[in-house]
């Protein structure tokens, strides 16, 4: 496995109808590298945001769809998502006010 820095975790937020109603729950999605696991997740999340607390990390991995132009065939590059569960002391996160 590559090593991996936390600033190296966190692609970019996730911002759907379904990730916005989630965060009244405090689940907050992001893209995250292929190779990161649960722990370096929880670990960049609490690092890259001050004031928040982690309390559980879910991950799903989603392969790259088929996709067709003229007779020629290829696949889109694969994708991690990780839904982060933030516990009720934490703060928000900053990124995703405003919307």
């Amino acid at each position: 496995m590559a090593n991996i820095q936390y600033y190296d975790v966190i692609l970019k937020p996730v911002i759907t109808e379904k990730s916005m109603n989630a965060m009244t729950e405090k689940k907050y999605t992001f893209l995250v590298h292929p190779e990161a696991n649960k722990i370096q997740v929880k670990e960049a999340v609490e690092k890259m945001f001050p004031g928040t607390k982690v309390e559980k990390v879910n991950t799903m991995n989603i392969g790259g769809k088929t996709k067709r132009r003229g007779m020629t065939y290829g696949k889109t590059s694969k994708t991690k998502k990780a839904i982060v569960k933030l516990t009720q002391d934490s703060k928000d996160i900053e990124v995703f006010s405003g919307l």
